[in-house]
């Protein structure tokens, strides 16, 4: 038996129901950065500008803690897009974009030492893993300050090295395998270089702590 639509019963909504159907609300995840990177590999190049939108603001972040010169870092992380397209047909499907985004980086950064014969200065270890005695009282905000401003010294006594996995491993959050891949080394030994870093971080500070101030 069919229903005609004379026979089905109609009824009025409620009033202030809007029984309309709602209208698709789009969910589109954003693209992974690995895929952006393989169609800039493939010819897109208008992808890259999604990417340096992205990325741009954490490269030069970590440049410039490396450098501790934001006009150096700004060059040196455009530097860095610029061989992501010179060299994107080098990028890898089994590779993470992060990892070598940061691996250009840290060459170029290199590059620049290089040219310049400068060193890289103390940056601020504000965002790293403070010391394990240091207290986490809610009424120590003036002595945290200070405490920031002496792991800023203390870090300016880490050699290069040192300062480079502590940048990438605590700041950049990046995992010891994209350290490993950066570095040129086994997951192990980014893994202990980054332990002995902090480590040696720590001493500095303590010891820091013992100085008369001057």
């Amino acid at each position: 038996m069919t229903c005609t639509a004379a026979e089905i019963p109609v009824q009025s909504p409620p009033r202030g129901v809007d029984w309309r159907p709602s209208p698709a609300v789009e969910t589109l995840a954003p693209i992974p950065d690995h895929a952006l990177m393989l169609a800039v590999r493939d010819g897109n190049l208008d992808c890259m500008g999604e990417l340096f939108e992205r990325h741009n603001g954490p490269l030069f972040g970590y440049l410039s803690k490396v450098t501790g010169n934001r006009a150096a870092a700004e060059d040196i992380a455009q530097t860095v897009f610029q061989r992501m397209l010179k060299y994107r047909h080098t990028y890898r499907d089994e590779g993470s974009f992060t990892a070598w985004m940061y691996h250009l980086a840290r060459r170029c950064a290199t590059d620049h030492f290089r040219r310049s014969s400068a060193a890289p200065v103390a940056v601020d270890p504000s965002d790293l893993e403070a010391h394990a005695d240091q207290s986490q009282g809610a009424d120590e905000s003036a002595a945290s300050r200070d405490d920031h401003a002496l792991l800023h010294r203390a870090l300016g006594r880490l050699d290069r090295d040192d300062r480079e996995v502590l940048l990438l491993s605590r700041l950049q959050e990046l995992s010891f395998a994209e350290v490993a891949g950066i570095l040129e080394c086994s997951v192990g030994a980014a893994r202990v270089r980054a332990h002995r870093a902090l480590r040696t971080l720590r001493d500095h500070y303590i010891q820091m702590q013992k100085e008369p101030l001057t």
